[in-house]
């Protein structure tokens, strides 16, 4: 069973959410906070595999309820979905780099919250398709790359740079595959060499950094 987590102040969408989740035979919802203080508490108490994180909410909003989640350690396993009711909302940048596993807007169609639980439960970033690169390229582009990032780019092979460039691309690992001519599991192994050679919780960290230090530019930037 995949455990989730809802967080959202409202509670009809707490509701909705519920009932949708629960119908499925794979998913349990097991608990519900109104605030991101609560979320966090019950994420700590709860352990849930993926965490329905609003990104607005009272006493605590999302952005700093999931740095506070990725921040522990017994909490790693955790993925925290952010939902959002904009498609580009400034905070959802910040929250990718914080340790969110990717975002969706609040009125996605069911399947596709579904396939993101399913996704991000299985250990996969999960970015709202059509405007995701554009979303992070041009929060990304308007940070500038801590210094750690760069000497950590330092450390990667050739290749793993050239699938780093990729990923931030939103390639899937058998799109890698194809483009490298290299098997599935082969750009898997670059991809998690990646991941811990910069220190990234996930995928979607890894999209952030390749849009930090350069090695992939929106394409309006030229």
């Amino acid at each position: 069973m995949i455990r989730v987590l809802l967080a959202d102040d409202q509670v009809l969408v707490r509701a909705g959410f519920r009932a949708l989740l629960e119908a499925q035979p794979d998913i349990e919802v097991v608990g519900e906070a109104d605030d991101g203080e609560q979320a966090v508490s019950l994420t700590s108490r709860l352990v849930p595999d993926v965490v329905l994180m609003d990104i607005r909410m009272p006493r605590l909003d999302g952005l700093e309820a999931t740095r506070r989640i990725g921040a522990r350690p017994a909490l790693a396993d955790v993925r925290v979905v952010v939902l959002t009711t904009f498609e580009l909302d400034e905070y959802v940048f910040e929250a990718l780099r914080a340790g969110a596993a990717g975002f969706l807007v609040k009125d996605t169609e069911p399947a596709d919250l579904l396939r993101a639980v399913r996704v991000v439960a299985a250990g996969d970033a999960l970015l709202s398709p059509g405007v995701t690169r554009r979303l992070i390229g041009e929060f990304a582009a308007r940070s500038k790359a801590p210094a750690q990032v760069a000497a950590g780019l330092d450390r990667l092979t050739d290749r793993e740079r050239e699938v780093l460039a990729l990923v931030g691309m939103g390639l899937s690992n058998e799109d890698i595959a194809r483009r490298l001519v290299v098997s599935p599991l082969t750009a898997k192994t670059h991809v998690s060499r990646a991941m811990v050679k910069l220190g990234a919780r996930d995928r979607a960290q890894l999209v952030v950094l390749a849009y930090e230090t350069g090695l992939v530019r929106p394409g309006w930037l030229g």
